[in-house]
């Protein structure tokens, strides 16, 4: 197992569309094992494969703050196959630094995806479980939370980071927060 780096934005990895897993293999279940040891590094609750660097349609979540490890999903070429209601969640991103914002995603969504085994699976998720399914999945697709927003609000933040790549200074790590 290896912790990896995760990109930031705006590296251009994260704004493609990541590629399907044809067959899963021994390369797939150790980025799984590798991301999940990212994810929880980080902290965060949530990793997509692009945010390491892999375009590949794979994320790990875990939003159990209390029980680590105890309810861990490993989730290859996950698809929403169901959205119902709507909920404004304040979201952050271990991809975007510095920033969070409310957004406007799902209050209910199904998720189907197969595991590292090959295995389906079918997911039903409310509450933060749904939104970071919907905020992992958009990362497969080449959407930040980012797109989500305002455009001003885009903007403004687009502007902040690149003064902070010019300057090369990194905000402090957030360690009080959990970001998806």
């Amino acid at each position: 197992m290896a912790i990896l780096e995760i990109l930031k934005y705006p590296a251009p990895v994260l704004s493609k569309v990541a590629a399907p897993v044809k067959n899963v293999n021994g390369k797939t279940v150790q980025l799984v094992s590798d991301m999940l040891e990212t994810m929880y590094a980080a902290p965060g609750v949530g990793l997509a494969a692009p945010q390491v660097g892999a375009s590949q349609r794979v994320i790990v979540l875990d939003v159990d703050h209390e029980n680590p490890g105890k309810l861990v999903y490993k989730l290859i070429n996950p698809v929403i196959t169901r959205a119902e209601g709507e909920v404004i969640w304040e979201e952050g991103c271990l991809s975007v630094v510095d920033f969070t914002a409310d957004v406007k995603r799902a209050a209910q969504v199904q998720v189907s995806a197969i595991d590292e085994n090959e295995k389906e699976i079918k997911i039903d998720a409310e509450g933060l479980l749904a939104v970071a399914l919907q905020h992992e999945i958009d990362h497969l697709d080449g959407k930040l939370f980012i797109d989500r927003i305002s455009r001003l609000k885009r903007d403004l933040y687009a502007r902040r980071r690149k003064k902070m790549l010019r300057s090369g200074t990194e905000p402090p790590k957030e360690s009080a927060r959990v970001m998806i």
